[in-house]
């Protein structure tokens, strides 16, 4: 065989087991690379499906696997609490001794909260009856929402600020603190249970085991006044 081609060239032999290497390093690096860019089908999986996935009937968790209606029955829970909370403030004598709540949350905090104490004291002392039917009402009306799985989110945001003010005026912010202080206020406590509702449904999803799922299977724009994320 001659050692030229015919323009003039030499020949050369093409080893192809000499490129097989090389080829197989490039797969080996550009391939992890594809997957961690997402630049794989199939790989850059959407949220979804990873909720999905995360709450499959296969998943050893047992908590995982019940999260739908174990999430219902703690908002359900909850809404029957704040309804007896609602109806507790109907009670008769409550409107009369209100102020002096108020007052009492106030004495003994530092100095520089009593201006904030000081306040709703003399707020309170001339409209105790408009402020404790108002706060029964709106316990009965979240409690309702809750029950029910109505208008969720803005029942969850709403529970989370209408915990707070409680912890802050009648409660005191659970002090004094002292030596004989014992807990923190049951409001605090109630904000970060709605706080919990909050973050389990942005995470698990729609609630089927709701007034909510309901309406936003006929009026999808429900979801905006019921739905996280």
């Amino acid at each position: 065989m001659p050692n030229q081609s015919p323009d003039g060239r030499p020949w050369t032999r093409h080893n192809a087991k000499s490129s097989l290497p090389i080829l197989q390093v490039k797969i080996t690096i550009e391939v992890p690379f594809m997957l961690d860019r997402g630049n794989v089908s199939g790989v850059d999986m959407n949220a979804e499906d990873g909720v999905q996935l995360l709450v499959g009937k296969e998943s050893r968790n047992w908590v995982v696997r019940n999260v739908s209606w174990l999430k219902s029955f703690i908002r359900i829970f909850l809404g029957i609490v704040w309804l007896i909370d609602g109806y507790l403030k109907f009670t008769p004598g409550l409107v009369d001794s209100f102020p002096d709540l108020v007052r009492r949350a106030g004495e003994g905090q530092p100095t520089w909260l009593q201006p904030w104490f000081n306040f709703w004291s003399s707020v309170t002392t001339g409209n105790a009856a408009l402020f404790v039917y108002s706060t029964g009402v709106l316990e009965v009306a979240l409690g309702i929402a809750l029950v029910l799985g109505f208008m969720r989110k803005l029942a969850y945001l709403g529970g989370i600020i209408f915990s707070l003010f409680i912890w802050a005026i009648p409660e005191g912010f659970g002090g004094p603190y002292g030596p004989s202080s014992t807990d923190i206020g049951t409001g605090i406590i109630y904000s970060f249970v709605f706080l919990s509702l909050v973050i389990i449904n942005t995470i698990s999803g729609p609630s089927k085991y709701s007034l909510d799922f309901l309406i936003e299977r006929k009026y999808p724009l429900w979801k905006r006044l019921s739905e996280f994320g």
